[in-house]
C-alpha cells in the first residue's frame, strides 16, 4: 500500500510512537485506511494493539508523531468534535445499572446534545436507526443488565453507531463472546462498515477473524518492526511463527490457525487422507498421541497444511501433478511399516485411485483397517 497518495486515505498515521510513562514500546506505527476499510491489528498480549488503539482515541498521549482523519489532525481536535468523528468501544465493563438498552444506546448522542443534554427528536431517531442498524431493536426495553453477552456487545455497537462516527475503534469486542455472537457480531460490523463507509480499526486474538474481516492487517510485537498489509500477505505461517514466538511449521497455512505439536517418533498409523477428510483423523490421532504417516494427498489438499504439521510422515505430490508409480510404491513401503491403516473415505478414484491400490494393498497384507467414523485409540 502507497500511503503517499493520501487523498486517497481517510484515517492514517505518521510514525505513531505510543507508550507509558514516557517509554516508547512499539517501533513507530504507520498505517492508512479508507472509508469503508476495516484494519485489524494482531499479536501477542502485552504487545502494545491496545495502547495503539488509546493513543490513537487520545487516550493515552502519543510519544511522538500524527494522527489524521480526513486530512485533519485528529488528536489536536477539541473533545466534543473529536466524539462526533470517532467512537470507542473498549473492554471496559460499562456501568448501567437502572438503564434500558435505549438509554444506554442513546449516550452516544451525547455529542451533539447542547449544555444539558436533552435528547430531541432527531436524536432519539438516531439512536433507534442505530438499534435497528445492529438488530436489538427488541431489547430497547430490556435492562442493560440482564443481557447476554453478546447482545451487549450489540448493544454497545449500536452506541458507538450512534455518534454517527467516521472513525470506529473497538479494542478485543469478541473476547467474551461464543461462536455464535463471534460470526454474527463480526458480519454486523462488516455490514456498517461498507454501508455507512466508517473506517474500523480493531484487535482481535482469533486469526480465522481477522483473516476473513479485514482488508488491512497490522502486526505489532515488542522489539519487531510492525508490519502492516493485506491479510493474506500478514496472516502467512512464517509472519505468524515469528509475531507470536511459535515455533515455525505450528501454523495451519488455511485460517491462519495454530497446531499442537506432533507425536514424536516413527508412524505406528498409516492415514488414507485426501479431499479434507483427514484433517478430524489426524487432531484425534494427535490427541491420543499416536504417531501417523499420511498419504498419498496433493499440495493444494485441504488435508495437506494439517498433515504437514501434525503427520510423522507425509508422502504428497505437488499441486496438479499426477501420483507417480514411484510414489505410490513410496507410500507401500511406508504403509509396511505401520501397525494399521485408517481409511479416511469409503472410495477414492480419480486423480486419487492410487489410494484405492493402497487399501487394496493393506488388505492383501492382512493390516488392521478402521474408517474415520470409528473410535480411535492410542496404539499399544
Amino acid at each position: 500500500m502507497n500511503l503517499e497518495n493520501e487523498e486517497k486515505i481517510y484515517f492514517y498515521t505518521e510514525d505513531l510512537q505510543v507508550g507509558y510513562g514516557g517509554k516508547q514500546i512499539l517501533n513507530p506505527v504507520r498505517i492508512g485506511i479508507k472509508k469503508g476499510e476495516i484494519l485489524t491489528l494482531v499479536g501477542p498480549n502485552g504487545a502494545g494493539k491496545s495502547t495503539i488503539l488509546k493513543s490513537v482515541a487520545a487516550q493515552l498521549p502519543p510519544l511522538g508523531g500524527a494522527v489524521y482523519l480526513d486530512g485533519a489532525d485528529l488528536l489536536g481536535m477539541k473533545g466534543t468534535e473529536r466524539a462526533r468523528r470517532m467512537a470507542v468501544m473498549f473492554t471496559e465493563k460499562v456501568h448501567a445499572e437502572w438503564m434500558t438498552c435505549r438509554d444506554v444506546v442513546a449516550a452516544g448522542r451525547y455529542p451533539y446534545t447542547g449544555r444539558f443534554g436533552v435528547l430531541s427528536e432527531e436524536d432519539w431517531k438516531a439512536v433507534d436507526e442505530a438499534m435497528e442498524a445492529v438488530q436489538v431493536s427488541e431489547l430497547r426495553e430490556r435492562d442493560f443488565q440482564t443481557l447476554s453477552d453478546g447482545q451487549r456487545q450489540r448493544v454497545m455497537l449500536a452506541r458507538a453507531l450512534c455518534q454517527e462516527p467516521e472513525l470506529l475503534l473497538l479494542d478485543e469486542p469478541t473476547s467474551y463472546l461464543d461462536i455464535r455472537y463471534k460470526l454474527e457480531f463480526m458480519s454486523v460490523l462488516q455490514e456498517l462498515a461498507r454501508r455507512k463507509k466508517v473506517a474500523v480499526i480493531l484487535s482481535i486474538h482469533e486469526l480465522d477473524l481477522a483473516e476473513r474481516v479485514s482488508d488491512w492487517v497490522l502486526c505489532v510485537s515488542p522489539g519487531q518492526e510492525s508490519r502492516f498489509g493485506r491479510p493474506e500477505e500478514m496472516l502467512t505461517p512464517e509472519h505468524l511463527s515469528e509475531l507470536f514466538q511459535v515455533e515455525e511449521g505450528r501454523f495451519r497455512q488455511t485460517g491462519g490457525s495454530m497446531e499442537l505439536p506432533r507425536p514424536e517418533g516413527a508412524p505406528e498409523v498409516f492415514v488414507l487422507a485426501g479431499g479434507g477428510s483427514g484433517r478430524a483423523v489426524f487432531w484425534q490421532l494427535q490427541r491420543a498421541g499416536t504417531t501417523f504417516a499420511a498419504g498419498i494427498v496433493s499440495e493444494a489438499d485441504l488435508d495437506y497444511p494439517a498433515a504437514c504439521t501434525l503427520a510423522s510422515r507425509l508422502i504428497a505430490v505437488p499441486a496438479f501433478e499426477e501420483i507417480s508409480e514411484e510414489k505410490e510404491q513410496e507410500a507401500r513401503e511406508c504403509l509396511d511399516a505401520c501397525q494399521c491403516v485408517i481409511a479416511c473415505r469409503r472410495q477414492y478414484g480419480g486423480w486419487a485411485a492410487a489410494n484405492d491400490r493402497l487399501l487394496a494393498y493393506a488388505r492383501e497384507k492382512g493390516k488392521k483397517i478402521e474408517y474415520h467414523n470409528l473410535p480411535l485409540h492410542k496404539m499399544q
